[in-house]
């Protein structure tokens, strides 16, 4: 236990021989159960699995914890996929047994090695304090904390967290894409983590989720480490499909957390300034076509798209402040490691 909560360690595996056996190693003491899911790898992922959770779970039952851990028999419990779900399924699967087993926290690592189990108490800790329902690592908050980051990568991060604090309206949190997390049982079972976003960006979705619950988010800085491991994402289509599965969510969230459970204003200034915006540029490509076409003039209706396109943008900005301010409570930053 870790301040008298139970705590489960989630972590997915993906073609990570050579790497999951440490990080299932070096998972602290005080983890009770460490959920380690093998998301149908082609190499020997899951042979390293099966013998350092073997080695853990014999250390686990010779030095007589079992008892200690609330009658859990097992430390390592792990769980093979027949089909390759993705990293957001592989760790739903691994949210659905921390549910089951009625865990006070769950955190993620990945079965990369990236995430530093020392820090692992700094997501704690807001949780436990109750200061927050959810903690999350940011290495963007500080230069050096992401100086080993490509300048591709993080361009597509700076990218998604914009698009990220819109469709979520958690306006302070940065670094959606950082994976090392920690969540209580209550928003567990209240997110609709069943529902969850299966592949990359299942963190940005999450977010979303929680925010329509009205959940407390903790930005906790961290420091990027990256090391011999590879990655699997395809920048240019995760982008993409993520980006379009936060337009998506943010008109979801608008949909249920403000006109559903309640009512709020800012989801009809949102509606009508992308309306108007989007008027405004369907005015000035039909103020173009009859310039060139017809050789109409164009100061008038480019005048009058202008006007139009800024009227919804001014709504659209009234409707994030309106959102920021509705928000603001439920997110804390914690910049010190």
């Amino acid at each position: 236990m870790y301040r008298d909560n139970t705590i489960a360690v989630v972590v997915p595996a993906y073609n990570e021989e050579g790497f999951v056996g440490e990080v299932i190693e070096t998972t602290p003491e005080y983890v009770d159960r460490v959920y380690v899911i093998d998301d149908k790898s082609t190499d020997g992922t899951w042979d390293e699995i099966k013998e350092y959770g073997r080695k853990v779970n014999q250390d686990h039952e010779f030095e007589g914890k079992v008892k200690e851990n609330y009658g859990f028999k097992q430390k390592v419990v792990a769980i093979k996929h027949r089909k390759n779900k993705g990293v957001g399924g592989a760790i739903k699967t691994g949210y659905l047994h921390s549910i089951e087993d009625e865990i006070d926290i769950t955190a993620v690592m990945g079965g990369d090695g990236q995430m530093n189990p020392n820090n692992l108490p700094l997501l704690l800790d807001p949780i436990v304090e109750g200061k927050a329902d959810y903690a999350k690592g940011n290495r963007l908050i500080h230069w050096k904390y992401r100086k080993d980051m490509t300048r591709w990568r993080f361009f597509g991060n700076s990218v998604l967290t914009f698009l990220t604090k819109i469709a979520s309206g958690y306006w302070k949190t940065m670094d959606p894409q950082n994976g090392y997390t920690a969540i209580s049982n209550y928003a567990l079972k209240n997110v609709g983590i069943k529902g969850m976003w299966e592949g990359y960006g299942y963190c940005n979705d999450l977010l979303v989720k929680l925010n329509t619950k009205d959940m407390k988010v903790a930005d906790v800085s961290m420091e990027a480490v990256y090391g011999e491991e590879g990655s699997d994402i395809r920048y240019r289509s995760y982008l993409i499909k993520v980006s379009w599965m936060l337009a998506k969510n943010f008109f979801w969230r608008l949909k249920t957390k403000y006109l559903l459970l309640d009512f709020n204003p800012l989801a009809l200034f949102y509606v009508v300034g992308f309306g108007f915006s989007g008027l405004g540029v369907l005015l000035a490509i039909w103020a173009l076509y009859l310039w060139a076409n017809h050789n109409l003039g164009l100061f008038m209706r480019g005048t009058l798209a202008l006007l139009v396109f800024m009227m919804g943008s001014m709504f659209v900005m009234f409707a994030m402040l309106f959102d920021m301010q509705a928000n603001k409570d439920k997110e804390i930053k914690l910049h010190e490691i």
